[in-house]
């Protein structure tokens, strides 16, 4: 049974090669699909609103759309940092249930670059011998000697994230 899931596993990493918007946090890279990512914007001044999951940071006006702003250093429970004028915002689509999409913000350290990652440089991520979720990894890239982590960014804002968030947001 566990080996049909591993085998399953690898072969949903063998489908994700394509293009994907790196970006640092911390001193790990981490990567998503480019057809997910709408814009990246300089880090602008957020609204608060209260009740809301530590991770989100706020709400931000984007061109007269309301999208929450989600620091993924937080989200990820990674040691706070300070901005720099590299940090910036990447305004991904995320799917929600039933199809539905909505815009999201993500804080990120700093984006690097886009790359064509072929299937061949990516492998499913590795067993840490314990039950961890690991589901919202699409995989880990190899690139030039750096391990580059592969997001499937709709289970990283699971359906959960999105409900606590909605359900704030609701309250104001």
């Amino acid at each position: 049974m566990l080996a049909d899931q591993i085998e399953t596993r690898a072969d949903a990493v063998r489908t994700v090669g394509g293009k994907y918007l790196t970006f640092v946090l911390g001193r790990a890279s981490y990567g998503i699909d480019v057809l997910k990512i709408r814009e990246i914007i300089r880090l602008v001044e957020f609204t608060t609103v209260p009740q809301m999951p530590d991770f989100v940071k706020g709400v931000i006006n984007l061109r007269g759309k309301i999208i929450p702003v989600v620091d993924l250093r937080l989200k990820f429970r990674l040691s706070s940092a300070e901005s720099t004028e590299r940090t910036c915002i990447v305004v991904v689509q995320v799917d929600v249930a039933n199809g539905v999409k909505t815009l999201m913000g993500l804080v990120v350290d700093s984006v690097e670059e886009v790359l064509n990652i072929g299937q061949n440089d990516i492998e499913a991520p590795p067993d840490f011998g314990t039950k961890l979720d690991t589901s919202y990894i699409l995989g880990m890239a190899k690139i030039k000697g750096v391990v580059k982590t592969l997001l499937d960014i709709n289970r990283v804002m699971t359906a959960e994230s999105l409900l606590a968030i909605d359900q704030s947001l609701a309250r104001v």
